[in-house]
């Protein structure tokens, strides 16, 4: 290639004439003030023909073996180069000795040592070491990045950690069965590719939408349990605000987001609500049936009255979606005391939270108790006199009526002792 364009002789001459043109200038001391310029300029030049002459016949003389794409180690690993894919990537303007330092001569050792890729990359080599993924990877740099030799810069499509290209580079650990038992990790990747972020990514192309580096970061991921994790508790609301100012800032001024902020990390975030990596959007069937038992599972007591109430019972036995559910009237993200002004369940706002689906609302009708407790006496004293009431009653004419039909029986067993057996029977 170019590496043998120029050999150390004629470089030499080259330099040797660009300092010979000096000697005809007309005065002594301009003559060599330029030629003193003119030599630092043709070491300048001797110094990067040099490099570049050393950099491409380095490249070449490897290719001259390593271009063979079959080509193996003495493992079995694959050591083969495509020559143009190199020179086209991130790394082709470097020399192979550049990363393989180890290698001195030619021939080459069949051992070589491995690339240390923190020569060059020392903040992320920082970073992947106080990570979950230290230890994952013999090398994990190439792990995500892939073949050292095909490294595009991640603005570039063909790159493994282009935006489009994370989920299933993420994928090729996180969905296979035989680590995700050694590391005793969930395959997330299937549930992800189904979710709203998944689906924008794969079938919309959606650049801005979150693929797995949006929540877990790049090279110094941890664990969930890492107060300095992204997906920690208490740091996932700053982390999916990123993408979601909007609901963020609803959150934040919420009694769910106030309580967090506050250190409280028993009360719920995003994902708590909206799973981690199985998002739904909101307005499909699926997440409306399930949304309800999901504020269930904090919100217990409130859910047992829910589930007596006739929006409950419709939406159960007729699997209706726009049965009101809890985020209905409580709001979804910026939920509010009863006591606050702007709540949607404050007294004053009732007739206009209710109106959204029954347009006939007034005072009268918005005294309905959405969470009535027929069990407690103090908070309703009609409700529960009337609860035990009817449950007296019922038991008291089912047990009636059992006693009755279990008399009747035995009356009729007696009768029919007494009458002998029925004409007509056989007797031996």
């Amino acid at each position: 290639m170019f590496g043998s364009l120029f050999s150390l002789p004629e470089v030499a001459c080259i330099a040797g004439k660009r300092q010979a043109t000096q000697v005809y200038l007309p005065s002594d001391d301009s003559q060599r003030s330029v030629s003193g310029r003119g030599t630092l300029a043709a070491v300048l030049a001797v110094v990067l023909l040099l490099g570049f002459s050393s950099m491409l016949r380095a490249q070449t003389d490897c290719l001259g073996c390593h271009a063979d794409k079959t080509m193996q180690d003495a493992a079995g690993n694959s050591v083969g180069v495509d020559a143009d894919t190199f020179h086209a990537s991130i790394h082709g303007s470097l020399s192979c000795t550049d990363c393989h330092t180890s290698i001195k001569q030619y021939p080459h050792p069949d051992h070589i040592v491995a690339v240390k890729c923190e020569t060059c990359h020392t903040e992320q080599a920082k970073g992947i070491t106080g990570s979950v993924h230290a230890s994952a990877s013999a090398h994990p740099c190439t792990s995500c990045h892939g073949d050292a030799h095909t490294i595009f810069p991640k603005s570039d499509a063909r790159s493994a950690v282009y935006p489009l290209n994370i989920p299933r580079t993420c994928g090729n650990c996180h969905s296979d069965p035989a680590l995700a038992k050694k590391y005793g990790l969930q395959n997330v990747f299937s549930v992800y590719m189904d979710s709203i972020h998944g689906y924008a990514v794969s079938k919309e192309g959606l650049l801005v939408a979150a693929n797995c580096m949006s929540c877990h970061g790049s090279h110094n991921i941890l664990s969930h349990k890492d107060p300095k994790s992204p997906t920690y508790k208490a740091n996932i609301p700053n982390t999916c605000g990123t993408c979601h100012g909007g609901v963020m800032a609803e959150y934040t001024t919420g009694v769910h987001g106030k309580a967090v902020a506050g250190g409280n990390l028993n009360a719920p975030v995003c994902s708590d609500c909206h799973t981690a990596h199985a998002i739904l959007q909101p307005t499909l069937a699926d997440f409306r049936m399930q949304s309800t038992p999901i504020c269930g599972s904090c919100h217990k007591g409130r859910f047992a009255t829910y589930q007596d109430t006739f929006h409950s019972q419709l939406g159960l036995l007729g699997g209706y979606v726009e049965t009101a559910r809890c985020w209905d009237c409580h709001g979804a993200h910026n939920i509010l005391p009863e006591s606050d002004p702007n709540s949607p369940v404050n007294p004053a706002n009732l007739i206009k939270t209710c109106g959204r689906c029954h347009a006939d609302a007034n005072a009268s009708f918005v005294k309905y108790q959405p969470h009535a407790n027929p069990r407690n006496r103090k908070l309703n004293p009609a409700l529960y006199f009337t609860r035990f009431f009817m449950n007296l009653l019922l038991w008291s004419v089912l047990g009636f009526f059992s006693l009755h039909t279990l008399l009747w029986f035995i009356r009729a067993k007696r009768e029919q002792g007494k009458r002998g057996p029925a004409e007509g029977e056989n007797h031996d």
